[in-house]
């Protein structure tokens, strides 16, 4: 079927729509929950709905942080992170570490999470969360638009230095990706997404 009643819009220009669709359409999403500590010691907890996974060896993740926020900074100031798998049973826990809050307010106590040392970094991760990702910086890039252009929205991406997996997670060895409820961000205003059906299809040879 060749689609041909199409809404098409220049973004540049808007979208015409009552909310914009992109993060609708480039989702659902993993969420990056992410956690730092500033040299300070200061200590924060954050959801980045723009978060994914980009290499295998070494194994890197990234966000976007979308201005200069807390995250970002400590990260600067450090080179270090850990990525906490947000969960369904962890949902509400995600979402009030989203607040607004000042630097010194710690999101780990605002939310009801226990804060566990790290092995080979200094933030700490959230031991409530059956999996976590030490984090050290790798690169930090700032990013533009067609035109050349800085955009305010930064790419953090970090190398992996250490997993953390609960063990009820492994069956027979392998990672069990529904059992672990990963929640995912939709695109509305207060839009999340489960895992739904799951399905095999290997790669042609």
């Amino acid at each position: 079927m060749i689609h041909d009643d199409l809404h098409s819009y220049e973004p540049r220009l808007g979208h015409g729509l009552p909310h914009d669709p992109f993060n609708a359409i480039v989702g659902p999403r993993p969420i990056g929950w992410v956690s730092t500590r500033s040299k300070a010691g200061l200590v924060n907890l954050a959801p980045y709905s723009f978060f994914n996974a980009f290499n295998y060896v070494p194994p890197i993740v990234g966000f976007a942080s979308i201005g200069r926020k807390d995250s970002l900074a400590h990260v600067e100031e450090t080179g270090e992170f850990v990525w906490n798998l947000a969960t369904r049973p962890l949902a509400e826990q995600m979402n009030a570490s989203c607040a607004a809050v000042p630097p010194d307010v710690n999101e780990f106590e605002l939310a009801g999470l226990t804060p566990v040392a790290s092995q080979r970094v200094a933030p700490p991760r959230v031991g409530e969360s059956p999996v976590a990702f030490e984090c050290k910086l790798s690169q930090l890039v700032q990013l533009q638009g067609a035109d050349g252009r800085a955009v305010e929205t930064w790419l953090v991406l970090g190398e992996v230095v250490q997993v953390h997996i609960a063990r009820a997670l492994l069956k027979d060895g392998i990672y069990d990706t529904a059992a672990g409820q990963p929640i995912l961000r939709g695109g509305g205003p207060a839009d999340y997404f489960g895992l739904g059906e799951k399905f095999l299809m290997r790669r042609p040879r």
